[in-house]
């Protein structure tokens, strides 16, 4: 079946930097677009980021524009994002989907505090 596992995540302080990675297995990794969503306490969850399957251009939300980049290797079956300048406001649970597969990971969190 789809497995989505993430990676990556942590305490970090404001102005740092994180990697997340997704990594998916059974299913043809590069045949999908794939996203990044985040959800903190008490807020709507937010589509964070999105790449198409290949060679496309990915899209992001306003938050986060400039400050973060979505990539992935086809070859190692794994989605990233590199989340740069963090914010408190980045604090979250991020998780990586496969929108079309109605597949999810099981999230990470990442806390942004001095």
């Amino acid at each position: 079946q789809v497995q989505l596992v993430e990676s990556g995540g942590g305490l970090v302080q404001p102005g740092g930097s994180l990697r997340l990675s997704c990594e998916g297995s059974g299913y043809s990794f590069s045949y999908y677009d794939m996203t990044w969503y985040r959800q903190a306490p008490g807020k709507e969850r937010e589509l964070v980021a999105v790449i198409p399957r290949a060679g496309g251009r990915p899209n992001y939300a306003d938050s986060v524009k400039g400050r973060f980049t979505i990539s992935r290797d086809n070859v190692k079956n794994t989605l990233y994002l590199q989340m740069n300048s963090l914010k408190s406001e980045d604090t979250a649970r991020y998780f990586c989907t496969v929108p079309t597969l109605r597949a999810w990971g099981q999230g990470t969190q990442v806390t942004v505090s001095s």
